[in-house]
């Protein structure tokens, strides 16, 4: 007989708690291997591909794509073990076997919390980093299944040990709430309130052509329905500017039409004519919620300049001996430099001759906490927001061996690939917003690092060289810092070496 397992959401590490569900890779009466993922996730850190240690059948899902989940809370549940009457075979190496490799606890055994170990406080032991999961919410989660889904495979019923399965709704489509599948009480039927689908819906016309989830939420919260939608991107991929078009739309739509009184609950005296609602005053503005990436950047950003006495120093260079020295490289042959990676090779030169702006404040042991290492953050702009992925050891690479680092990371940090390993762990972070065509800026410590380092755009400009006016490409370095590990004359004496190696690149044979 079939027993049923709940696998749930579990630590993702880095003292993440919640997650937002991007996509499912399985659907209900799907089988599924152990370690097979199941469910593509979004944290404030990456997106990861969650492995299910079951192997059996999926009988419900929890959850909708774009939907936040706590650590903790039920994903899905899966029956294993002898497969029911008629029902599909398990595959091998199930949960049938008593034996497993997956992460969490053997197939073969009753998942804490569900099955034998109901009851229990324990948490599931399901781990993803090497992390558990604690005792899940008190709390009873409903599962709303698609029209589609129903349709493709019947009414969810009870399972060979009575458990009811049904599938998460997908954008668009009618929907129905379903009784929980924490309710195993064999016989009872779940109860289901069909609502209608939007007009002009199309339930059985494929997926909606999105990718990004803050998209699917922004349209979700707003009552849009992106079926009606075509979009702008490559192959008709609806873009956030073709949801925040249609909004706005929308908008003006309403804004056409007098709005019906609300009635009041205690009607009071009215004045007999009503003061004018100024033309000025802003109407039909758009919410987005600081959460996943840019609330993660938002929360860091703010407690820096809480906690952070920053200050900012910048100095104008000559870059064209650099600019000559990377063209030199490249002309030799072998894999091309990037300017990123020779300004980085500058920085770990710089912070091995001046080591207190490679540091960090103990703020309960009131003491500055210099390190051995350096792991160097770089900005990177994406789809996602500002993320700042991590090269370790940079001060170990030389020119080559960053310039591939630098690519790798760039890349996964556009497909939204990154794991929070590669995000975290900053000792110092290199800044080039010269790639967005301006001059200067005035840096953000990225806490809870000592200091960052800005890089402008290099172009030419009139510069005294060898005592004549002459054109050359000139960059504009600033340096911002966390006054309390250090003074202006050693963050000035980072800076100045930087803009002399800058200027002149032989000065860094000198620490080769």
């Amino acid at each position: 007989m079939a027993q049923v397992l709940e696998f749930k959401l579990p630590d993702l590490g880095e003292g993440l708690t919640e997650a937002e569900i991007v996509r499912w890779l399985v659907q209900v009466g799907d089988v599924v291997a152990i370690d097979q993922p199941v469910v593509e996730v979004e944290t404030a850190k990456a997106m990861v591909e969650v492995p299910c240690p079951y192997g059996g059948v999926v009988t419900a899902r929890f959850g909708e794509e774009g939907e936040e989940l706590p650590v903790g809370a039920p994903l899905l549940t899966v029956a294993v073990g002898a497969p029911a009457d008629g029902g599909p075979g398990l595959p091998e190496g199930g949960a049938g076997t008593g034996t497993s490799s997956g992460p969490g606890a053997g197939a073969g055994a009753p998942a804490p919390g569900t099955g034998a170990g109901k009851g229990s406080a324990e948490g599931s032991g399901n781990v993803l980093v090497g992390y558990g999961t604690g005792a899940p919410p008190a709390r009873r989660r409903r599962v709303r299944p698609t029209a589609l889904t129903s349709a493709a495979q019947g009414t969810p019923g009870a399972s060979a040990n009575g458990t009811s399965g049904a599938a998460a709704s997908a954008d668009g489509g009618s929907r129905a709430a379903a009784a929980p599948v924490g309710d195993r009480a064999a016989g009872v039927a779940p109860v289901t309130a069909t609502v209608p689908a939007p007009a002009g819906t199309a339930p059985g016309e494929g997926p909606v052509p999105v990718i990004s989830p803050l998209v699917r939420r922004l349209a979700r919260e707003n009552g849009l329905d992106l079926r009606e939608l075509h979009g702008s991107g490559p192959d008709g991929l609806i873009l956030r500017a073709d949801v925040e078009y249609a909004l706005r739309a929308a908008a003006g739509r309403t804004q056409a039409q007098p709005a019906a009184p609300a009635p009041a609950a205690h009607p009071a005296p009215q004045p007999s004519a009503a003061p004018a609602r100024p033309s000025s005053a802003p109407t039909g503005g758009i919410r987005v919620p600081l959460k996943g990436v840019r609330g993660a950047v938002a929360d860091k950003l703010s407690r820096s300049r809480r906690e952070i006495p920053d200050a900012t120093c910048w100095v104008d260079a000559d870059a064209t001996e650099l600019m000559r020295a990377r063209a030199a490289m490249n002309a030799a042959g072998g894999p091309k430099i990037s300017l990123l990676a020779l300004l980085a090779r500058i920085c770990t030169a710089a912070l091995a001759r001046y080591p207190e702006l490679n540091s960090f404040v103990d703020t309960e042991a009131r003491e500055v906490v210099q390190l051995d290492h350096v792991h160097l953050g770089f900005a990177a702009q994406t789809e996602r927001g500002l993320v700042v992925p991590v090269v370790r050891d940079a001060h170990a690479r030389d020119a080559e061996s960053l310039t591939a680092e630098f690519a790798r990371l760039t890349e996964d940090a556009r497909a939204g690939r990154l794991t929070p390993a590669e995000l975290t762990g900053g000792t110092f972070t290199l800044n080039n917003y010269g790639v967005f065509g301006v001059d200067g800026s005035t840096p953000i410590v990225n806490h809870p690092e000592a200091a960052m380092l800005g890089v402008g755009r290099i172009i030419p400009k009139p510069w005294v060289h060898e005592g004549e006016l002459a054109v050359r490409q000139v960059v504009q370095l600033s340096l911002t810092f966390d006054h309390r590990v250090c003074d202006g004359g050693t963050a000035g004496g980072f800076l100045r070496y930087v803009a002399d190696c800058v200027e002149q690149p032989a000065v860094l044979l000198r620490t080769l």
